[in-house]
């Protein structure tokens, strides 16, 4: 076991010019939480625990008092250069220069928060340097906030007679989160529900009102804001509280003096009856396009009580799709999914509840007599459900969930330091008790008792459901015209801002935007910048022990780990050849299987099943490439789950079940592909450039081409079809139900002649699981399949939707992961990544987001824009990418993108996901000689090697195109003799 770096104080104990108020012991998490406070009245939280993935994190507590997204254009200019570092973009410029495993910045409804990880010691404190200064110390540059925030910019920036246009980084952001329903939905609910609380802002930035926030503005913002004494600050991980302290000390501390600041929110005045609130998004579907959605407000979040308590019973109602209040408004018929923000929401200082139903019709009457069905739907089940009392199992099963919860520690998906932090945030922020955040043993004592003296949730639901008055229904409806008007609204806007324009304001506008692109255009010095070498880069690859054998056809991999009492089940199946007919399925019977019946149980059954013996199941389809040929492709379904040690054999016979013996029916089928494909419309326009990159890159690579049908455009296409009917014909549901039933049967027969490998990861004392129910299932001896998908042809594609910005991909097929050009490929993404491509398109071009990428696996490599409001301009920086490679690069932008490239091949992994990572990486062929073998060439990369694989591979006739748009794009970009194949989505 590894020795804790640093000996932790006792409560009452001074370290510096902080004092411990208290140290809290966590056993479920193996470690020690230490609160401090500084004599200007910074808090600090230290968490202690043998993880070398050490995390830091500023907090600070925002409350605007309008929608102009003063917190969120602060997030971003703080960022962009400081007193210690005056380079442009140092938070950009430090992602090249650092093995992080996570940095980002957030701006949420009433704070802005400042996250980093890495697992190097120096890296911790060299981004501990560069953040602390952003925040602190930045140096707001007028630029600055003209670049990120808003600015009046000419279509020709230095002609005062060209057309006056709104340009800004954050102002294009919110543009394109405001055409999406779900953000329309979040907004609209803090305001309806908070309407006299800083939760009626928009803290993102209204498009309409962000024009409103002056640049004085801004500055008064963060002087009140960003101070210690209004700052959470949080550090995490095996190391050295003191040095942390001292280094925070030394920074920040020394350099301010106490100040008061009133960021406390009051309660919102209770309402005396229930109201409704009616909002619109862009949007042409009205067929299934409106979500009505009910929600209440609560007691404290920052009690921990309650928060429990209305956790538990969010999760006992909507955990499941058997769930008491899930079931009765899925069946109904009325809509295709539970809306959008339904359960319970603690991120209001005041918690809310809310739920409702998606895929509703809003033609004719405009979704009220849909508001009027749903709210006595949702309320009549409520009254069902209080009168006739909650089925003790149901509880102790929400409750097992939480037990799972507190001992799991992973860092799938995100780093568990910063899950950590968030926990730790909830009650901190709201001047609760930060340790609840962290441990609920007392308050799961209370619950426990109080469940046994009586009823508990069915009084809740009648005290603080249906006899509180403080209740919302908020009626979400898609409105054809609405993008139309929007983008008429700010050409109004413009023309009514710059109506009173003089000569002297129009040449001030043209200086102001020469001052933008000189600055964008300067080189800045990043030596003074820290930054670490390649000498840190381990050439090592994980190779955690773990054991084989043979079981009949399936092979199964044993990995002992750590893992907290937790047992991990994976079950891939490499499958067979797969008939065209069955290709486009296999991503809706991976969605279906596990939420349906199974083994003579119908869902409902199944469904509580799971719940109550394991901490949930999920089914996947994906596509794998040799590591030594691009065409030799394979297709698997892969079924996983995790559960308490004491239920691992329940977790077999679920899966078992599942996998041998599934059990569909029409009508259940039917309520899946509708919540599925409401899911899928609703990501087009959040992620736009994911979609547009998969559609690029099909044309060109076999496993793109896969990987397209299963999860992209085409793959909604498929299930539209199949729910919506082909376009002009509606033909019979249920005839293309039992059409799919069918269908699920043969991929079910298909599944079980497949090649499965299982692996196991848990505690050495439970490794020995008998997994034979599952492994005698498989039978035959088909060989592993070797689909080849034909490619499209390389026609630039467009789809169109309802975004008022555009999508932008660009995708070039290349090599293999053994090829000795891979490495320089990663590495020139990088390097254009961080060095080109943020400032044309993003700093220049106002997009949200901009990116170089390479597949390692599947050889493609991309260019991706994120919510840009060019086309044109965007492909034409594309192609102007070999151009900025002829410039003067250096040997420190060299090992800045080798090091930035290597990270991507350095996952963070935790005891989890190590073992099966390691498993099925050397059945694939990518063992830990392959890989190092790759790290290898990777620090040997020469800037030479960039130019020559760009020469190779990166020319502009091997290029595919494909963007998602709100409009036809063939007119902008004629001149660069780009013929699209429009089609709308």
């Amino acid at each position: 076991m590894t020795m804790m770096k640093t000996e932790l104080p006792a409560a009452g104990e001074k370290l510096g010019r902080y004092t411990a108020l208290r140290v809290e012991n966590l056993p479920e998490m193996s470690g020690t939480l230490v609160l401090l406070r500084h004599e200007n009245g910074a808090r600090h939280a230290h968490v202690a625990r043998e993880d070398d993935n050490l995390a830091f994190g500023v907090t600070f507590p925002t409350v605007p008092k309008d929608s102009t997204g003063v917190a969120h254009i602060l997030e971003h200019t703080v960022l962009m250069g400081s007193q210690k570092y005056p380079v442009a973009d140092p938070f950009f410029a430090m992602i090249p220069r650092s093995l992080n495993t996570f940095m980002n910045a957030m701006t949420s409804n009433d704070w802005t928060t400042y996250p980093f990880s890495t697992r190097n010691e120096q890296d911790y404190f060299n981004l501990l340097s560069v953040y602390l200064d952003a925040t602190f110390f930045p140096l707001m540059r007028y630029e600055s906030f003209r670049q990120d925030g808003h600015r009046f910019e000419f279509e020709t920036p230095d002609d005062p007679t060209t057309p006056l246009k709104l340009q800004g980084v954050v102002y294009n952001e919110m543009k394109g989160a405001m055409a999406s329903p779900g953000s329309v939905m979040w907004r609209a609910f803090g305001k309806a529900l908070y309407p006299d609380l800083t939760y009626a802002q928009n803290s993102g930035g209204a498009p309409e009102h962000i024009p409103n926030l002056t640049y004085e503005g801004l500055r008064a913002f963060h002087a009140a804001h960003y101070h210690p004494s209004n700052a959470f600050f949080y550090s995490y991980g095996n190391q050295d509280l003191r040095r942390v302290l001292n280094a925070i000390e030394e920074h920040v501390m020394s350099q301010f003096q106490p100040q008061e600041l009133d960021v406390s929110i009051p309660d919102q005045a209770s309402f005396s009856a229930p109201r409704r609130e009616e909002i619109t998004y862009p949007g042409s579907d009205t067929e299934r396009g409106g979500q009505v959605l009910l929600a209440w407000k609560l007691g404290y979040s920052s009690n921990p009580d309650v928060n429990l308590r209305w956790s538990v019973l969010s999760d006992v109602l909507l955990g499941n799709p058997a769930a008491p209040l899930t079931r009765p408004l899925i069946e109904s018929g009325v809509g295709s999914a539970l809306a959008d923000l339904s359960g319970y929401r603690d991120s209001f200082r005041e918690g809310a509840f809310a739920v409702g139903l998606k895929g509703l019709s809003t033609a004719g009457e405009g979704g009220r007599g849909k508001a009027d069905e749903v709210e006595t739907l949702v309320l009549n089940t409520l009254q069902d459900i209080a009168t006739q009392g909650i089925d003790p199992a149901l509880i102790e099963a929400s409750l097992h969930q939480f037990e799972i919860q507190q001992k799991e520690v992973s860092n799938a998906g995100y780093p568990y330091a910063l899950q950590v932090m968030f926990r730790l945030l909830g009650p901190w922020l709201y001047g609760g008790d930060p340790v609840t955040g962290l441990r609920l043993d007392a308050e799961l004592a209370r619950l426990r008792a109080d469940l046994r003296a009586g009823q508990v949730f069915e009084p809740m639901i009648r005290r603080e459901l249906l006899d509180n008055p403080h209740r919302v229904t908020l009626v979400v409806t898609p409105d054809p015209q609405l993008a139309a008007r929007t983008e008429q609204a700010e050409k109004e806007l413009v023309a009514r801002l710059s109506k009173d324009f003089t000569d002297e304001d129009r040449a001030r506008i043209v200086q102001e935007s020469l001052n933008l692109k000189a600055l964008q255009g300067q080189d800045s010095n990043p030596d003074v910048l820290p930054t670490l070498s390649l000498a840190d880069v381990p050439a090592k690859v994980a190779r955690p022990e773990y054991t084989t054998e043979q079981a009949g056809r399936a092979l199964v991999g044993r990995v002992p780990q750590p893992t907290g009492g937790l047992s991990y089940l994976d079950v891939q199946v490499k499958l067979p050849d797969v008939p065209a007919d069955l290709l486009d399925i296999l991503p809706l019977y991976a969605f279906a299987v596990t939420r349906s019946g199974a083994a003579g149980q119908d869902y409902v059954h199944l469904a509580r099943r799971i719940e109550a013996v394991t901490g949930g199941i999920g089914a996947s389809v994906s596509v794998g490439t040799a590591p030594d040929d691009l065409n030799s492709n394979r297709l698997a379904l892969t079924f996983s789950g995790k559960a308490l040690a004491r239920n691992a054999t329940e977790l077999v016979n679920v899966l078992h079940d599942v996998i041998a013996r599934p059990e569909f029916d029409a009508e259940r089928l039917r309520q899946l592909l509708e919540q599925r494909l409401a899911g899928m419309k609703a990501s087009v326009v959040q992620s736009g450039n994911a979609y547009a990159d998969r559609l690029a890159s099909a044309q060109i690579s076999p496993s793109a081409a896969l990987d397209e049908r299963l999860g992209g455009l085409t793959a909604l296409a498929t299930l539209k079809g199949i729910v919506e009917g082909a376009e002009g014909q509606a033909g019979d549901l249920n005839a293309r139900l039992n059409d799919l039933l069918g269908k699920f049967g043969r991929v079910t027969e298909l599944l079980l002649r497949g090649q499965p490998l299982l692996c196991l990861t848990a505690l050495p004392e439970d490794i020995g699981l008998d997994l034979t129910s599952i492994t005698q299932e498989f039978h035959g001896d088909a060989p592993v399949g070797r689909p080849q998908p034909g490619l499209a042809g390389r026609t630039p594609q467009a789809r169109t939707t309802d975004s008022p910005v555009a999508f932008n991909a660009a995708a070039y097929q290349t090599v293999p992961y053994t090829h000795p050009d891979s490495p320089a490929l990663l590495v020139l993404s990088r390097l254009l990544r961080s060095n080109y491509l943020l400032k044309e398109i993003r700093e220049k071009g106002g997009a949200y987001g901009a990116a170089a990428s390479f597949d390692t696996r599947s050889g493609t490599f991309s260019y991706s824009s994120y919510r840009d409001p060019n086309i044109a301009r965007t492909y034409q920086t594309y192609r102007d990418a070999r151009q900025y490679l002829n410039t003067e690069l250096t040997e420190r932008d060299l090992t800045e993108a080798i090091l930035g490239a290597s990270k991507t091949l350095d996952p963070l992994t935790s005891p989890d996901t190590i073992g099966r990572m390691r498993f099925y990486g050397d059945q694939a062929g990518y063992t830990p000689e392959v890989q190092e073998a790759y790290k290898a060439r990777l620090l040997k990369v020469t800037l030479d090697d960039l130019k020559r694989v760009m020469d190779t591979y990166l020319t502009p006739e091997k290029a595919a195109y494909a963007l998602v748009a709100g409009k036809d794009p063939n007119e902008d970009t004629k001149d660069l003799g780009l013929n699209w194949d429009v089609r709308e989505i």
